[in-house]
């Protein structure tokens, strides 16, 4: 229990040395990791049924050779990349929106060095400080939390398009 107050505190003690621009950025970052890790769980569980019922209804078919048949396997496939595809340009846009919250909260700690040497002619460098380290403490978080979400982005991106693909292709056109 003592071990859990110790890391609360830490964090706390964090966030207030970047400021509330953290508390966005850590928003952010608990939503894009939450959809990641829905994305995960449907490929590794979801997808199969998806798409084993479109392949039963592919087969069902007496005859696939005609421009109905063309269209309803456009049609299947299309449901079932919608459903690959689903939440990844979300992902996409919160990944780009994590660097420019950092660049928000650098904005915003500048302000307020700014702020301390207008109100003190310069002089003063501890409150200086703090808001250098509101200005650097979001940026690094921003961009980390960015990285971390283009290497599970560019993850998910290539295995939605290798099961599109290999969707498509088990659908043959033989009868």
């Amino acid at each position: 229990m003592l071990a859990l107050m110790e890391a609360i505190a830490a964090i706390k003690a964090f966030l207030d040395q970047g400021g509330t621009v953290l508390l966005w950025i850590a928003a952010l970052t608990f939503v894009m990791w939450t959809l990641i890790f829905e994305r995960v769980w449907y490929f590794k569980g979801g997808l199969k049924g998806d798409v084993q019922e479109a392949l039963d209804a592919w087969e069902a078919r007496s005859e696939r050779k005609s421009w109905n048949a063309h269209q309803i396997r456009y049609a299947l496939i299309s449901r079932v990349e919608q459903k690959v595809n689903t939440n990844m340009d979300m992902i996409a846009t919160m990944v780009s929106l994590c660097p420019l919250l950092g660049l928000l909260g650098t904005v915003t700690g500048m302000i307020e060095v700014f702020n301390v040497l207008a109100m003190t002619g310069g002089g003063d460098a501890k409150q200086m400080a703090g808001g250098v380290s509101k200005a650097t403490i979001p940026t690094m978080a921003g961009m980390v939390a960015a990285l971390s979400g283009v290497f599970a982005n560019t993850y998910l991106t290539r295995t939605a398009e290798r099961e599109n693909q290999l969707f498509a292709d088990h659908l043959t056109m033989d009868h």
